[in-house]
């Protein structure tokens, strides 16, 4: 009988790595001849990656947050029954970049009330590890500063959320068990070791 996988999150701030740790950490998996999944949010499966795009899309920004959250949990949802329970079910490790805690962070403090409920009521599925990547605000901005920002989330945090990265790190020390917190301000070769053992440790 194949035992159920693991579900593994990394958060943080635009700029902290996410995305390059999240594809690191996946490939040293597989090396280890770890079945894994490597996915992302808003998107990962059709459904999703269409809501992603309304989004980023010029209109968003007549979008309410309600509406927002909404959106949000619907992609959620579908990228779970399509990509990652079936993952999970099929024994494998689920790289996701983002997931329940950017909503918490970026859709503000006083919906996370709301947030909760959607996600216990439509999602049930929390990860069983995060790593929350944590950046200075000031190195997170050098780092962007050679992308061509036109990133969806970026436009959100400059007008809804002044102390991102100060969230983050709240949701990792109110949750230690599932939450590891991470210097992202060490080098990239570093960082992904971190993760990797920490990741191997929990899968044995």
């Amino acid at each position: 009988m194949i035992s159920r996988g693991t579900f593994v999150t990394i958060e943080g701030i635009d700029g902290s790595g996410k995305s390059t740790q999240a594809r690191l950490l996946a490939e040293k998996l597989g090396m280890h001849d770890i079945p894994v999944v490597r996915t992302r949010e808003p998107g990962g499966s059709p459904c999703g990656e269409a809501i992603r795009q309304i989004l980023k899309g010029k209109h968003h920004r007549d979008i309410s947050r309600h509406t927002e959250i909404l959106l949000f949990t619907a992609a959620r949802r579908d990228h779970i029954e399509k990509v990652i329970r079936p993952a999970l079910d099929s024994g494998a490790v689920v790289v996701c970049d983002r997931f329940l805690d950017s909503t918490r962070v970026y859709q503000g403090r006083e919906h996370r009330t709301i947030i909760d409920r959607l996600h216990e009521r439509f999602i049930g599925l929390n990860p069983d590890l995060t790593f929350v990547l944590d950046l200075a605000d000031s190195l997170a901005t050098e780092r962007r500063r050679h992308r061509i920002e036109d990133d969806w989330r970026l436009k959100i945090v400059r007008a809804t959320t002044h102390d991102a990265s100060g969230l983050f790190r709240d949701i990792a020390r109110q949750d230690p068990e599932r939450c590891r917190l991470v210097d992202a301000s060490q080098t990239k070769s570093r960082v992904s070791e971190l993760l990797l053992s920490e990741t191997l440790k929990m899968l044995s």
